[in-house]
């Protein structure tokens, strides 16, 4: 990540640009940030995760609570505080934090240390940003009443504005984990056939991510003429379709894509099928640049939608990719996730990252679906994890 001054503890430069983050701030009327998300106190943070609670919260009678405070234009009275779990992980490689405090074992108790820090910064205490969604209700309680004098604001899309625009570093990580998850696929594909049944591919493509560093998130996939994306008993045969849905975590970093197979040779209407689907994300594609509206990733593929067969049965979705699945660049309010489609009146920036996704809901050959990952360059695009998006053949029959 760039480096920006001034330094914290162990002289680490903050991971963020955190000029864009007072702008931000002072936009929204925020005097302190407090970040409580695993996703933005990783970014703030600039470091791993803690090891013990990357899978879960829970623990105990109460949960996990990370904790980043950021006071605006005074990043070195920032403070972080964590559980007792992470110390070694936190004292091995130090952040860039002022003030570390590994001492909490829930919300309620780290909140308090947290506040009784902030207090002692000498921080104005007036409006306070704080992640409304990721604020479990006894922690907010407990700061609500610490703190008796502040307005206690949503921060989620602050922080999510000062993401929206992609370190090299986290390119680097977002086109990982894309390229991991298609090599996944290919491998579970070429080796599963006739007789497999959902839950099979599902649990072999866990497997598969597992074994090439990435964290499995989920698999949707469908095969025949079902619509149906859940693991189940039902079997893949001989013609037909499967459709692979599937997020795989790379440091925190999603890769999402969708790839298609098929058991035999894929017949002229599949072929013509997805072919339509690969005009519509390639015309997409083309709207993909620095300065072009982002609405205009859905010009162009609703003009290509347009000229398509099975235009009746066929969805187009384009979304911002990278801690987390639906952030920003926002483009529809439209979509199956609900939120403002800010972005599509807005020019897209270099470094942004944007899912593009084409579903077909065939009535007779199934789901068919590409979905990939695409960064926008100085100069225009670049698809991470580009292979297998042909009709990939199935591999031999079981037993």
């Amino acid at each position: 990540m760039q480096e920006h001054a001034p330094r914290g503890a162990g002289s680490r430069a903050i991971p963020f640009d955190a000029a864009k983050l007072d702008r931000l701030m002072e936009a929204a009327g925020l005097d302190l940030v407090i970040a409580t998300s695993k996703h933005n106190v990783q970014y703030l943070l600039g470091a791993e995760r803690a090891i013990f609670f990357d899978y879960m919260d829970a623990l105990g009678v109460s949960r996990y609570l990370p904790i980043l405070v950021y006071p605006k234009g005074a990043p070195e009275k920032a403070v972080y505080v964590g559980h007792r779990l992470e110390t070694h992980q936190r004292a091995v490689a130090p952040p860039w934090v002022p003030q570390v405090r590994t001492e909490s074992n829930g919300s309620v108790d780290a909140i308090a240390q947290a506040a009784d820090l902030i207090r002692q910064a000498g921080v104005p205490l007036k409006r306070i940003g704080i992640e409304m969604p990721f604020m479990p209700m006894d922690a907010g309680k407990a700061l609500a009443d610490a703190l008796p004098g502040a307005e206690l604001k949503d921060a989620v899309l602050v922080l999510e504005r000062l993401r929206a625009v992609k370190s090299a570093e986290e390119l680097a990580k977002l086109k990982t984990a894309s390229e991991l998850v298609v090599a996944s696929m290919l491998a579970v594909i070429a080796g599963h056939g006739r007789g497999t049944t959902k839950r099979q591919l599902s649990e072999a493509l866990r497997l598969a991510e597992a074994n090439r560093g990435l964290t499995f998130e989920y698999c949707l996939l469908a095969c025949g003429s079902s619509h149906n994306r859940a693991p189940s008993a039902h079997h893949w045969e001989q013609g037909e379709v499967l459709s692979l849905d599937s997020g795989g975590n790379y440091h925190g970093y999603i890769g999402d894509v969708a790839r298609m197979a098929v058991l035999g040779a894929p017949d002229a209407e599949l072929k013509d099928c997805l072919a339509e689907i690969e005009a519509v994300q390639r015309a997409a594609f083309a709207a993909v640049r620095p300065g072009a509206l982002g609405g205009d990733i859905y010009v162009a593929a609703e003009r290509q939608l347009a000229q398509i067969t099975q235009r009746d049965c066929t969805d187009f979705l384009a979304h911002g990719m990278g801690l987390v699945s639906h952030e920003a660049p926002r483009l529809t309010a439209k979509g199956p996730i609900p939120y403002d489609d800010t972005d599509a009146r807005q020019p897209l920036e270099a470094g942004m990252v944007v899912s593009i996704e084409t579903t077909m809901k065939h009535p007779r050959r199934g789901f068919i679906k590409l979905e990939d990952t695409v960064a926008v360059t100085s100069t225009g695009y670049e698809i991470f994890g580009e292979g297998g998006r042909g009709w990939n053949l199935g591999g031999s029959a079981l037993g």
